[in-house]
């Protein structure tokens, strides 16, 4: 009945501010799953983002890799309207498609360098639940593809206030950085503590005036980033106007398939084997006309002594 009450008479006179307006609500959701063929080592990554994100939904394996248009019905089935798919190929390549449900756009990321957090053995750790600080490059506002990409991963990765499963706590930061083309993703713990009477900081010492930072006042604190995990590379593909469809509005002309680096490793290694086959060929030729072959006998030329005064 409190449902249908609200649903009927609005919401309260809570919600409304000053001046009467009521101040929109930032609603996201992301569904989170994977295709077959996924490595544990991605399903580690999958778990740790999961972790990571208390307002995500994870769900079972898709079981299609070619009619990704069902993934908008998951999303409106779960009532999520942002998507992180993980496509798995051959038990090696790693692909991530980001798509804001219904309507679009959609980015394929091709993931590389990946390592979860059990990997890693950092010493950092974050409250369950808690919401990020999201830190991207100033990179980032150079070019439209970036500013489309920073937009759905601010909607992706940062966690609305008063979502499910959240604490009123921020304790994390979670940094994307843009270099030689791809974004890389790292994960910190923002640690506080006490400045003890022999800690100091020198201005000289510029390391660890990157690193940490001293907030004086009644109680001085000393500020430091601990990574947590998990961390990997993003190189973007393809981006698509709507979402898992549409026509292609942007396309990574530098990016090299990993199917192709692969066919060219095993060309350059048949070459190799090639030249030193014919290297074998060619010196058993030279040897054979010497005659320094063993049981090979240098047929008689017909100017040779033993021919002309048979």
């Amino acid at each position: 009945m409190a449902a249908v009450y609200k649903s009927l008479f609005g919401k309260s006179a809570k919600s409304t501010s000053s001046n009467g307006v009521t101040p929109k609500k930032n609603k996201q959701r992301v569904l989170i799953l994977s295709s077959r063929g996924v490595t544990y080592r991605h399903r580690h990554l999958l778990n740790d983002l999961y972790n990571l994100l208390p307002h995500s939904r994870k769900d079972a394996k898709l079981d299609t890799k070619t009619k990704l248009y069902q993934l908008n019905e998951l999303a409106d089935l779960y009532n999520c309207n942002n998507v992180m798919f993980f496509e798995a190929r051959k038990g090696k390549d790693l692909y991530i498609w980001m798509s804001k449900a219904p309507n679009g756009p959609t980015i394929k990321f091709h993931m590389q360098n990946l390592h979860t957090t059990s990997e890693l053995h950092f010493p950092g750790n974050c409250l369950k639940g808690s919401r990020p600080v999201l830190s991207f490059d100033a990179t980032f506002d150079s070019a439209p593809h970036l500013m489309l990409a920073k937009e759905l991963m601010s909607h992706i990765f940062g966690v609305p206030k008063g979502a499910r499963k959240t604490k009123p706590f921020v304790d994390h930061v979670m940094g994307f950085t843009i270099a030689d083309g791809k974004i890389w993703v790292r994960c910190f713990e923002i640690r506080e503590n006490a400045v003890s009477k022999t800690d100091s900081v020198t201005n000289g010492d510029e390391a660890a005036s990157k690193e940490t930072s001293i907030v004086k006042g009644k109680g001085e604190t000393k500020i430091s980033l601990v990574e947590i995990g998990p961390r990997f590379i993003l190189t973007p593909i393809v981006i698509l106007e709507s979402s898992f469809g549409g026509p292609v509005i942007y396309e990574n002309k530098e990016f090299v398939s990993p199917n192709l680096v692969r066919s060219e490793q095993r060309l350059s290694k048949a070459g190799r084997y090639n030249n030193r086959s014919e290297q074998k060929i060619e010196s058993k030729a030279k040897k054979g006309d010497l005659g320094l072959r063993t049981g090979y006998e240098k047929p008689y030329g017909e100017l040779e002594d033993r021919v002309l005064f048979a």
